[in-house]
């Protein structure tokens, strides 16, 4: 528990420093594109509109599920996809990527992650604003439950810091885990209901199983938030309390596993 609250102090303390990086990374990765950031949102559009070909046309599933067009229920539970593969890829392979960098400078290693994250979070705040302006002209309309954003927006960006705590540091003892992280993304995208939801035809064991990917718990909320109207934190206070608990269990394994190896970064690097 110790490790642990020293991480969230040396977050705190580097919060500013933290945006100023990660604004200036977002500057570095489009630094060559015409359109400069622009692409950090044209990119996961483009994306959907892909996604939304194949699966709504090509393999005919463009009906209305649970009484919404297939295209605003794809949006709303893909809206936070984007980000959190993005910023667990990326923060996964950023201290080994960035520690020469850094390795002299007064700053403490658990950032590097941290602003790597953020400026991908910037983008998908940017995104997640235009997916409510393509509702709106829906008319699907701004409802209270929008205020269920407030808890699923932080809850993304804190799964993905406690994932890539932990990952960033493992992957610089074992390079190959960052093939098997991206790999597992992969796997964990397809059996969420983000493009498609079978889970009423399976059998109750399985769709319980399935309900353990914390993406199945990020896609349903923020499409209740911004569809369904349902207070989807309350109405599933279990799925709340486990993911919770989740980030919880990864954050506390994160800080030992940075503790233990960040005085040894530099011999394996």
């Amino acid at each position: 528990m110790k490790d642990l609250i020293k991480i969230v102090k040396e977050q705190i303390s580097s919060f500013y420093l933290i945006q100023r990086l990660a604004k200036f990374q977002m500057r570095i990765d489009n630094n060559n594109n015409y359109l400069g950031v622009v692409w950090e949102v044209l990119n996961p559009a483009i994306q959907m509109v892909m996604y939304w070909f194949v699966f709504g046309y090509a393999m005919n599933r463009n009906e209305p599920i649970d009484g919404m067009p297939y295209v605003l229920w794809m949006l709303a539970g893909i809206s936070f996809w984007f980000f959190i593969n993005k910023a667990i890829l990326d923060g996964s392979k950023s201290i080994y990527q960035k520690y020469n960098t850094v390795a002299k400078m007064n700053f403490p290693l658990s950032a590097i992650p941290s602003y790597i994250i953020t400026s991908k979070f910037y983008s998908h705040l940017a995104l997640v604003g235009i997916i409510m302006i393509v509702f709106w002209f829906s008319g699907y309309l701004p409802t209270i439950y929008y205020i269920q954003l407030l808890f699923f927006i932080p809850l993304s960006y804190l799964l993905a810091f406690s994932i890539t705590l932990l990952t960033s540091t493992l992957t610089v003892v074992v390079r190959d885990l960052q093939m098997l992280i991206q790999s597992l993304l992969q796997a964990m995208f397809f059996i969420s209901p983000i493009l498609w939801d079978r889970s009423d035809k399976f059998p109750d064991w399985l769709a319980n199983i399935l309900q353990l990917n914390p993406f199945y718990f990020l896609a349903n909320g923020y499409r209740a938030a911004l569809l369904n109207g349902e207070w989807y934190i309350i109405t599933h206070w279990e799925l709340t309390l486990y993911n919770l608990a989740l980030i919880f269990v990864f954050l506390f394994l994160g800080a030992k596993a940075h503790f233990k190896f960040r005085t040894r970064f530099s011999d394996f690097i």
